[in-house]
């Protein structure tokens, strides 16, 4: 079974639709760590880095201990080579940068001559000079004086000297002004690397501290917690890792063919900034883009630096990430813009490049701490209403089409009498539940119906292909078991009829189309043609089996009058009751459940699901006879015939 139908069975009979809302002390709580974390951002900052670092490096020392290194060799070891890197890599790009910026006047007159040219091929139409005309005489309006006050006497004007003052540098003041800019990011450095240190060497003890604080209540859920947490985190920085360095190790060496200057420090910054969720590879792009036009005196390096980029984007989107990420983060696209400027808020760069796996934090508390279950709804990927319950609202909202789109996705893997089982009837329950409270409304219920009749009328193309599948795997497996229990249809006729009301009216529609795909030539009709006054008319000579289609699990009484009206119309075809249950299982008790609704309501047999009711419609039995009524009905009758 596929995912959306194992979530179906796993839930149950169909939930009340309850909404998942922080309470009142945990959004007071939220505002207040959103300040806290604001206002002392030179505090947490250091510490969130090396947290994840130490989620990053934990299983790097994991491993070097199972092969029977000391831990604190393993720990001092994996720290001073990544912290190496890093400084490495820090270096390279403070010496491009450097370099850049000395070569930065050598291309200002290529700068200049290709926007002298654009102006040139602007002012063929004359639109640019027109609007430079046009703002040259605003601004001579706004210098123009209000009152001139006339002088005999005009002295020439003169351009103003420039006046440079050069003073002696005091060497001190020098050494100053370079040593102070640098004082508080390497004194932050100097903190990540001790902080990681000291976690990874006490990681187990701060492990227990953080289960006895948070949850030594219950010791599974916050141990499930912490794995997880570690799992999601460590995972997405190693993998992000990976293909950032394989994204920006072949712009570098496309730059350094293409032309481009500090090729290194453009494809190093590709892979710090693919960190940043979706400008990080728009601004990674510009900076060279710019630079190819500033060094080429011609347009070609450009186009060939765009083109690099996009084919570079399309690999790494569509081949490397499928094939490196498992799993993914757990976070939808939306939050990860969101958290993406909240965090830049917060902490500035630096929390834009950690706000992916720190928002991943806040859904694995989502998930696993009952008063943050918001977050979870908030910023997760998964799902937050189970099929059965979007197909309702498409429904109660009359948009069949989404519906429809929304049942071919699972159609993709499912059969036809799966999806309507597992998805479809309990929809229809939710829809049958609210009709039952009285909070669905005349209109309502006829635009639920409306738009469920629509949906099975769109998936009726589904059903002439399953049947026509059903054919050709037939004929392949010919003198093998079945694939499906449900036998073919072929020569039978099948009247559905809905019970009750037009919720009904739709199921019945259902359990035509599959009896359909089963070959056979099923036909839905509305409860109002079973109704005393129309049922005579119904044409029932050539019909095998007349299937009656119940949501409300009330309508037993009901549906043995409506028994007794067919069997009376047509003693030969078989009449059965479908009463839907939409929970998960049913056990042997619940089926003896069955039987004496069977025997209260006269049927020829009793289905509530979709799969037996398929079955017991296409097996061919004989007709249960009319029980005819008791003696004592009999003298009832006859009592006033004979006072007459």
């Amino acid at each position: 079974m596929g995912k959306a139908i194992d979530q179906i069975r796993d839930l149950g009979a169909p939930p009340s639709m309850q909404g998942v809302r922080p309470a009142m002390p945990t959004s007071l709580t939220l505002v207040g760590a959103a300040a806290v974390l604001y206002l002392a951002r030179d505090v947490f900052l250091p510490i969130a880095v090396a947290l994840l670092l130490t989620f990053a490096l934990a299983p790097v020392v994991a491993a070097l201990r199972r092969i029977g290194l000391p831990r604190a060799f393993a720990v001092i070891s994996t720290a001073l080579i990544t912290f190496t890197l890093i400084g490495i890599f820090s270096l390279i790009v403070a010496l491009q940068v450097a370099e850049l910026a000395k070569n930065l006047p050598a291309y200002q007159s290529n700068i200049v001559m290709k926007v002298k040219d654009l102006k040139e091929a602007g002012s063929e139409s004359g639109i640019i000079d027109r609007i430079g005309n046009v703002v040259e005489r605003i601004n001579r309006e706004i210098d123009r004086p209000t009152t001139e006050t006339p002088t005999s006497v005009e002295s020439p004007k003169r351009d103003p000297l420039l006046v440079e003052i050069y003073s002696r540098d005091n060497p001190i003041q020098v050494l100053t002004n370079i040593i102070a800019p640098l004082v508080g990011p390497v004194a932050m450095a100097g903190l990540v690397v001790v902080v990681v240190i000291f976690m990874l060497l006490e990681r187990e003890d701060l492990r227990d501290r953080f289960i006895r604080l948070a949850g030594f209540g219950d010791l599974h859920r916050t141990t499930e917690g912490l794995q997880d947490a570690g799992k999601r985190v460590g995972h997405y920085l190693l993998m992000q890792l990976i293909v950032n360095t394989a994204y920006g190790l072949p712009v570098a060496i496309g730059l350094w063919f293409i032309g481009i200057p500090n090729a290194v420090l453009w494809g190093l910054l590709a892979i710090v900034l693919r960190f940043v969720p979706y400008i990080g590879p728009v601004i990674a792009m510009v900076l060279p883009l710019f630079l190819s036009v500033a060094v080429d005196s011609g347009w070609s390096m450009l186009l060939w630096t765009a083109s690099l980029f996009v084919a570079m984007e399309l690999v790494i989107n569509n081949v490397v990430e499928p094939m490196l990420y498992g799993s993914k983060t757990g976070l939808s696209p939306l939050a990860i813009i969101v958290s993406a400027i909240f965090w830049a808020w917060i902490w500035g760069p630096v929390g834009l490049i950690l706000s992916t796996p720190l928002t991943a934090c806040l859904v694995v508390l989502g998930k696993h701490v009952p008063q943050f279950e918001f977050l979870q709804v908030l910023f997760g990927s998964d799902p937050v209403l189970a099929p059965h319950a979007r197909l309702y609202q498409r429904l109660l909202a009359g948009d069949p089409d989404e519906a429809t789109d929304q049942a071919e996705e699972i159609l993709e893997e499912e059969y036809l009498v799966d999806y309507y089982g597992a998805v479809a009837m309990p929809a229809l329950a939710l829809a049958e539940q609210d009709r039952a409270r009285g909070v669905m409304s005349d209109e309502q219920r006829l635009r639920v119906a409306a738009s469920g009749m629509s949906l099975v009328s769109n998936l009726e193309d589904i059903a002439i292909e399953e049947s026509k599948d059903d054919e050709n795997e037939t004929a392949d497996t010919e003198g093998e078991p079945a694939s499906q229990p449900i036998p073919d249809g072929e020569g039978m006729t099948i009247l559905c009829v809905g019970g009750r009301g037009e919720i009904d009216d739709v199921s019945a529609a259902m359990l035509a189309q599959v009896l359909r795909a089963e070959g056979a030539a099923a036909t839905a009709l509305s409860f109002h043609q079973i109704e005393p006054a129309n049922i005579r008319k119904l044409q029932t000579e050539a019909v095998d089996a007349i299937v009656v289609c119940f949501l409300n699990r009330d309508s037993i009484k009901h549906a043995r009058f409506v028994v007794r009206r067919l069997k009376r119309v047509n003693t030969r075809a078989r009449v059965g009751i479908v009463i839907w249950d939409t929970s998960a299982d049913r056990a042997a008790g619940q089926r003896k459940a069955d039987t004496s609704a069977e025997q209260v309501v006269g049927a020829d047999f009793v289905a509530s699901d979709m799969t037996t009711a398929a079955i017991e419609a296409l097996t061919k039995r004989p007709s249960v006879p009319l029980a005819a009524p008791s003696k004592t009905k009999v003298r009832r009758r006859l009592v006033p015939q004979q006072t007459q």
